[in-house]
């Protein structure tokens, strides 16, 4: 399989290239330049695979001549062995709608399903290559947690996760800063998320730099974090017997979730609606439901892995509503940078709909969602996964509709606290970070700074 970027489609890259460099020298994400579609025969050939297997079957397309079938089975049996469920997920019923549960990784996260893996993708590329690559990665709370278990201890490879200082969640924090190794760096950015991303952008763009560290990126831009999570909508499906119109609602902050979706119903899956759920920050939303892409003031919310404006992998998206226009959608995403802001007209609107619906919730409704769900069904909702169950019962769209649940939700205890009055208490194998000390430096929102301590760190 061969890959292009959305801003550069006569150029060809292989998987590995595509692995290792994250974002194209052009600034565009990497997309495939086909993609295999399935039949209803092939689908029902997958179906009573464990999730494992199904992975192998899904994602092997996509690699290329990077690994062999039997080193990628090895390395999916070993990337999922860490989980605390069998299957990896777990689908529970409440009432007439079900709950992906997606946290039952080493961090609590959905990110947890394709960051284990592409940890275990960098060691088998590194046994290869004697080179030496620095990771640097922006997080919103999940996604730095998620990298650093996958990455500490490992060799000749170094992690740099950038936060938004004090606007994460404790338990966020402590299990990235709690993790002492020498390969790990945790940067606090005086700053909000799209800071964070913005300066990894930055050093991606500045090609000395990047080139000079050999740097590498574990954001969701990363197209092997895309097609790792495509596996367990696929997965879903095959539980689901009766086989009704099927619908996903999916909390979304950066649009790689829920793209992972789109991927699926791309290569056949029969998926009818995908719910965009947000939070107060709903550009989303709003693009979805008015045309009307415009950035606006991040807010800091309850559900802070949301508290993000620009989502990156929209850009995917876009390129699709092009008809597949590179020029055209470099076009759209400058105008976006420049001037933050850019409208669809009503055919392309069209497009998104077909695919997309989309709903926000504002931080009283997701206090309320997350109670009701608690008086109900004696189940604990995390924020993000009450926005996704409080955005489809806004819709109320017919069918077997799926929730995402993207987190463990003792890791927004204040939240909870305030919704139900309990603290939902950590597993037993991770309470030892409450107590143990952080490790991490505050530095200024300023791409010179953070470059120079990343250098430094590297000296």
């Amino acid at each position: 399989m061969k890959y292009i970027s959305t801003r550069n489609n006569s150029k060809e890259h292989s998987f590995e290239e595509v692995f290792i460099k994250g974002l194209a020298d052009d600034g565009g994400l990497f997309i495939p330049k086909e993609i295999k579609k399935y039949t209803q025969e092939e689908l029902n050939s997958l179906s009573e695979l464990s999730y494992q297997d199904l992975a192998k079957k899904i994602i092997y397309p996509f690699i290329g001549d990077f690994m062999s079938e039997s080193e990628l089975s090895l390395i999916i049996d070993k990337s999922y062995s860490t989980f605390r469920k069998k299957n990896v997920v777990d689908l529970i019923k409440l009432g007439d709608t079900k709950v992906l549960e997606l946290f039952h990784g080493p961090t609590l996260a959905f990110k947890d399903v394709a960051m284990q893996l592409l940890g275990n993708f960098y060691e088998f590329y590194l046994s290869k290559n004697s080179k030496n690559i620095n990771i640097i990665v922006a997080t919103s709370g999940d996604t730095g947690a998620a990298a650093i278990d996958a990455i500490k201890g490992k060799k000749n490879v170094n992690i740099f996760v950038l936060h938004p200082h004090n606007k994460v969640s404790p338990v966020q924090r402590k299990i990235m800063s709690t993790v002492k190794e020498n390969n790990v760096f945790n940067i606090a950015i005086e700053g909000n998320f799209d800071d964070c991303q913005n300066l990894v952008k930055a050093m991606f763009a500045d090609k000395d730099f990047s080139n000079s560290i050999n740097m590498s990126g574990v954001n969701s831009i990363n197209w092997a974090r895309i097609i790792a999570q495509a596996v367990y909508y696929f997965y879903t499906y095959f539980l689901i017997k009766d086989k009704k119109s099927i619908n996903f609602s999916v909390p979304t902050g950066n649009f790689g979730d829920v793209y992972a979706g789109y991927l699926s119903k791309k290569m056949g899956l029969p998926i009818n609606k995908l719910i965009v759920a947000t939070n107060k920050n709903d550009i989303l939303h709003r693009a979805i439901s008015t045309g009307k892409y415009e950035v606006e003031t991040v807010f800091e919310t309850n559900s802070p892995s949301m508290d993000i404006q620009v989502a990156s992998n929209f850009e995917r998206l876009i390129y699709d509503l092009n008809d597949f226009d590179d020029i055209e959608t470099k076009d759209v995403m400058i105008k976006i940078k420049d001037e933050g802001k850019y409208i669809f007209a009503k055919n392309r609107l069209e497009k998104i709909r077909k695919d997309f619906l989309s709903e926000s919730m504002n931080e009283e409704e997701v206090i309320e969602t997350i109670r009701n769900i608690y008086n109900k069904y004696k189940v604990i909702l995390d924020p993000h996964t009450a926005i996704g169950l409080g955005a489809l019962n806004k819709i109320n769209i017919e069918g077997d509709n799926i929730v995402l649940a993207t987190a463990h939700p003792c890791k927004f205890p204040d939240a909870i606290d305030k919704s139900i009055s309990i603290k939902p208490s950590l597993p037993s194998e991770l309470q030892y970070i409450m107590d143990k000390k952080e490790y991490y430096d505050i530095v200024p929102n300023n791409v010179s700074k953070t470059k120079q301590y990343i250098k430094d760190k590297l000296k």
